[in-house]
């Protein structure tokens, strides 16, 4: 096809489409939404947004609407990426005697992304365990290791909108990659950028190809061993302590189902309309169990049609797990990443200090969140003596300072996120739902097994460690600009700095992460390394905290919260709770001005 299809005058935009055209040979759809958005009379506009900017590759990899263009997800870009990190690995390695694993969800282009990947990893003579079918994110993270690979590639959007995919890279430790892989990474992109050859758009080419293997049956095996081996995974089944489960139209289930039956449950009540991958996710707005009831209705559904009293939510690629309990007066309340933080930690903590006979010592232990979390494990280490250690946010961080943690002699115990985000142990140093789900449900067991329950457990851990309140949200804000002031007007108030006074909470330190500023330290530089995204976090006099950050992959501006105080019965619970609320809610809104920025508000 001529180079030069694309003839808007604008010389830039044309040179983009055109390349792009003359690059991309995927069997999709892909050329003909271009030559149909060329001949629309806005033709220009149409296609700036697409084709001018290039999708970044960061930490956390790539994320992006499915369509043409370099700004998207589709298969040319998908391509040119792993011919970038094909290209950076060999120059490690100093030759091709490396692997890579590689793994999809149920989403639409996933498989078709995946053989683009291997395709390009293969033409170059390195081999690929790709798993056959459909897989938990989690399984990637744990093979990368397990097969010993320079890196795991997990083809996945997580729980975004169904219109959008993402490619997400582990390195050899198994963890997410951190700077400066990130950067590397997408330098060798750019280097990379034509295909290599016309046989990376052959799918036999992948699917014949005698360095290709499928690594799920001895993955499957030693990951459901490892867990089996965990002190906390297991407790004796109660017949009558049944358990609803969803997938969220991912893939979570059938991984669910052996885990369970490995550990001994038999009890999983599945929402039938939701177990089976569905990339159109047709009975939820967003495949996502953090959005409240609305994600869970089907669930709460099927749990009093079954009788069950908990109910298990993995999100789309089964990384994530939520937690929703019938109150005694049945109505259900959905625990937040806070709360199963707290519940998983003690847990855990107390298995592992009971488990052979001359005790675990607490002192060779650590437990981390990210600091956007509650501090619950922090006050739990100060009582019980283990090590604790915030990160930044994200499980790349965790996940990179658990295994030097174990390098140096250290055993992890459990990390976690408020965003539903949890590793137990250290077999998998990334969220992981499908061990998440065994281990709660070892605890729903063992609770059962005592005429007790997970509120009941939370409540005599707060009892024990001291109640931590939280409450957080988020504002939707598609335009970088707005956010880029909001944050400018935080940092340069009219009174030549940051404000140390927010409806009336005297502020008693700030630290800026992306400036690098903590007036909490002696030399004014924070201990924690700066971000390129937004993030500040204010302490109060009042022993409230508040963080204030930008999302990396959504466009969100999020907020975290949190008071630690004592509140002996519900009553005084339920009054720190709405007293935090209230005054974050006002404090945020004086900061980030939704209404003159045009912010929306998180739909309850």
């Amino acid at each position: 096809m001529s180079t030069k299809v694309c003839a808007t005058g604008n010389s830039e935009l044309d040179a983009a489409v055109n390349e792009f055209l003359r690059f991309d040979s995927s069997s999709g759809s892909d050329r003909e939404k271009i030559l149909d958005m060329i001949r629309t009379p806005l033709a220009a506009d149409n296609l700036k947004a697409q084709f001018l900017p290039r999708i970044s590759f960061g930490t956390a990899g790539l994320r992006a609407t499915m369509a043409p263009g370099y700004a998207c997800m589709n298969e040319l870009v998908v391509l040119q990426t792993s011919q970038g990190i094909c290209k950076y690995l060999e120059g490690i390695a100093g030759n091709m005697d490396f692997s890579v694993v590689l793994g999809y969800d149920g989403r639409h282009n996933s498989k078709s992304f995946a053989l683009r990947t291997a395709a390009a990893f293969l033409h170059r003579g390195v081999k690929v365990y790709m798993f056959s079918g459909l897989c938990p994110t989690p399984y990637v993270a744990f093979a990368t290791r397990h097969c010993k690979c320079a890196a795991g590639i997990m083809i996945t959007a997580s729980h975004n909108p169904k219109e959008d995919n993402g490619y997400k890279v582990y390195w050899d430790n198994g963890a997410q990659i951190i700077p400066p892989h990130d950067k590397n990474i997408a330098e060798s992109i750019l280097q990379n950028l034509e295909p290599w050859a016309g046989e990376l758009w052959n799918d036999s080419f992948v699917e014949q190809h005698a360095l290709l293997e499928d690594p799920m049956a001895a993955v499957e095996e030693h990951y459901l061993r490892a867990l089996a081996s965990l002190p906390y995974a297991g407790a004796k089944p109660t017949p009558e302590c049944a358990i609803t489960y969803t997938a969220m139209h991912g893939v979570g289930y059938q991984f669910c189902q052996r885990a369970f039956a490995s550990a001994g449950f038999q009890q999983l009540h599945p929402v039938a309309a939701q177990v089976e991958p569905d990339a159109d996710f047709p009975t939820v707005k967003y495949p996502n169990p953090e959005e409240g009831k609305g994600a869970l209705k089907l669930a709460m559904e099927t749990a009093a049609a079954n009788g069950s009293t908990v109910i298990l939510a993995n999100d789309p690629d089964a990384d994530r797990l939520a937690v929703a309990v019938q109150q005694p007066d049945g109505e259900w309340r959905i625990l937040n990443g806070n709360e199963l933080g707290a519940i998983f930690g003690w847990w855990v903590y107390t298995s592992y200090a009971n488990t052979a006979a001359e005790k675990k010592s607490a002192k060779g232990a650590y437990m981390l969140s990210s600091t956007v979390s509650s501090q619950i494990l922090k006050s739990m280490a100060k009582q019980e003596g283990f090590l604790f250690e915030d990160t930044l946010t994200g499980f790349k961080w965790m996940g990179n300072r658990a295994r030097d943690l174990q390098a140096e002699g250290y055993d992890v115990l459990f990390s976690f996120e408020e965003a539903i985000g949890f590793a137990i142990g250290s077999t998998v140093v990334d969220k992981d739902g499908v061990s998440a789900a065994v281990v709660m449900a070892g605890l729903v067991n063992q609770l059962a097994s005592e005429g007790s329950t997970l509120l009941d457990c939370l409540n005599s851990i707060y009892d024990t460690y001291g109640y931590h309140a939280t409450y957080g949200s988020y504002y939707i804000c598609h335009s970088k600009p707005t956010i880029d002031k909001i944050f400018a007007d935080i940092r340069n108030t009219s009174n030549g700095g940051y404000l140390r006074t927010l409806c009336g909470q005297d502020v008693v330190r700030i630290r800026d992460l992306t400036t690098g500023f903590d007036d909490g330290e002696t030399d004014n530089k924070a201990t924690l390394p700066k971000q390129s995204s937004n993030m500040i976090t204010w302490w109060f006099s009042s022993e409230i905290v508040l963080t204030l950050r930008t999302s990396g992959t959504e466009p969100k501006i999020k907020f975290y919260s949190e008071i630690k105080a004592k509140a002996p019965t519900a009553e005084a619970k339920a009054q720190v709770r709405d007293k935090l609320a209230s005054i974050i809610k006002q404090i945020t809104s004086e900061l980030l001005k939704p209404e003159e920025h045009g912010l929306q508000v998180k739909a309850e």
